[in-house]
């Protein structure tokens, strides 16, 4: 198995682990209102605001490193592909 292989399942690995991310927090993101206007009565819907606040917050960093090294990754394995490539050609 040449690395290429290797370094191409390795990123569609990390790139799926990044697309379910995203789409966990876009549905996370569905629930979270940008303005609320609560009375003493509704202190259960600024908790769940909270709560919903607090989980995107903890994915963020995740999102943010897996996409980085997916677009490195990529640089990475285009930069080898097109060596590879003009290796080949020259004599």
């Amino acid at each position: 198995m040449s690395p290429l292989i290797g370094l191409l399942v390795v990123w569609g690995v990390l790139t799926a682990i990044l697309i379910i991310l995203l789409i966990y927090r876009s549905t996370l993101t569905m629930h979270e209102d940008d303005q609320l206007f609560l009375n003493e009565s509704d202190t259960h819907m600024e908790q769940e605001q909270a709560e919903v606040l607090s989980k995107v917050n903890k994915i963020s960093p995740y999102v943010k490193v897996l996409g980085a090294v997916s677009g490195v990754l990529i640089l990475v394995i285009a930069g080898i592909y097109l060596y590879q490539g003009l290796s080949n050609t020259l004599p």
